[in-house]
């Protein structure tokens, strides 16, 4: 009986070391598990999450960049038209400049030229059109039904819509980038010197201080409305920024519209002189206006007040366009000046010009 009950401990003894012992393994087995799992749930979602960060980031970035594109009209480029057809751009933001090929076999006198939809279009005169879909490196002649040939003064771009403007109220318009032109109907016989866009509306100016608009797209026209401007004079130039029409001419006047060109009031100026202001345009929130014997004006509230800028424009040859890219405001003029301003028209230098042709230069565009 005792060798009975002694064989029954034993028994007892080792089924319970065995149970023990498999329970140490299920729970070594368990915290390995853990570990593992754990192990993989930071490498899955915090590696996700830190790809899924970076990759937003970086579409944030290209986002920012593609935003900045598609709201950009600049097409890197300064180009420059004047006497004889003559045309000259800048790739390095108007330090040095170089001639471009021009088919303007009848070398006639370029007033203005513009930019939009990867084409730059100059107008002249005799009804002359010429364009460029290659940065302005050569140009040839455009159709244009301008029948009575008028000189053509000023150009712009808008909503796939290029309009030129010019002597005896001419109005001509294109929707296939320049390359064919048709008359629109104009209200007035004054000739038209400026025109820009903004806002949806055309503004033209000119003669007499007679300033036109279209909103829709320079099919029609009709006056806009102005005050006090007795004894204003022509005209000569306008531009469009921050919600703000601006145009000058003769005697250093300064009109402005904050109603898309519906009417407009005198600006007050600090051009002294009284010289005339033949070109106008705006960027980095200022705006710029030149004119005769080399004088610069600019405004940093919209257009109310005006002051003068410091120039290193020692020959005071005047100067007949103004315009803005890349952080540069660039102005051109007579015998061939061309003078820049990188801190946003406070003060000014003479640019490098390399091989180009001494003709008058009388328009600018970027």
């Amino acid at each position: 009986m005792k060798n009975i009950l002694s064989w029954f401990v034993l028994i007892v003894s080792i089924a319970v070391i065995v149970s023990s012992c498999a329970k140490s393994d299920d729970s070594k087995t368990a915290s390995t598990d853990n570990t593992t799992s754990s192990s993989d749930d930071s490498s899955d979602d915090s590696s996700d999450d830190s790809s899924d960060n970076s990759t937003s980031t970086s579409d944030n970035s290209t986002s920012t960049s593609d935003n900045s594109s598609s709201s950009s009209t600049g097409s890197g480029i300064f180009v420059a038209v004047g006497n004889d057809g003559n045309i000259v751009r800048s790739t390095d933001n108007g330090t040095n400049w170089d001639n471009a090929t021009t088919d303007n076999s009848t070398a006639n006198r370029l007033y203005e030229v513009t930019f939009g939809n990867n084409t730059f279009v100059a107008v002249g005169d005799s009804g002359n059109i010429v364009r460029s879909t290659n940065n302005g490196s050569s140009w040839d002649n455009a159709t244009t039904d301008n029948s009575t040939a008028n000189t053509l003064l000023g150009v712009g771009f808008g909503n796939n819509t290029f309009v030129a403007v010019g002597v005896s109220g001419n109005i001509v318009r294109s929707t296939d980038n320049g390359t064919t032109w048709d008359n629109a109907t104009s209200p007035t016989g004054n000739w038209l010197e400026g025109l820009t866009f903004g806002n949806n509306t055309f503004v033209a100016v000119g003669q007499s201080g007679n300033i036109v608009r279209s909103t829709n797209n320079g099919a029609s026209w009709d006056n806009a409305t102005t005050y006090n401007l007795t004894g204003i004079g022509h005209l000569y130039g306008v531009t469009f920024g921050n919600n703000t029409f601006v145009a000058v001419g003769s005697n250093g006047y300064i009109v402005r519209s904050t109603n898309n060109g519906a009417s407009f009031d005198n600006a007050t100026t600090d051009n002294s002189t009284g010289n005339k202001l033949y070109g106008v345009t705006f960027g980095n929130n200022t705006f710029v206006a030149v004119g005769s014997y080399g004088n610069i004006v600019r405004s940093t509230n919209n257009g109310s007040s005006w002051d003068n800028a410091t120039t290193d424009n020692s020959t005071a040859d005047t100067l007949q366009e103004v315009a803005f890219g890349n952080n540069t405001f660039v102005a051109v003029g007579f015998s061939v000046n061309k003078v820049r301003s990188t801190n946003n028209g406070a003060s000014w230098d003479n640019a490098t010009t390399d091989n180009t042709n001494a003709n008058a230069l009388r328009g600018v565009t970027f």
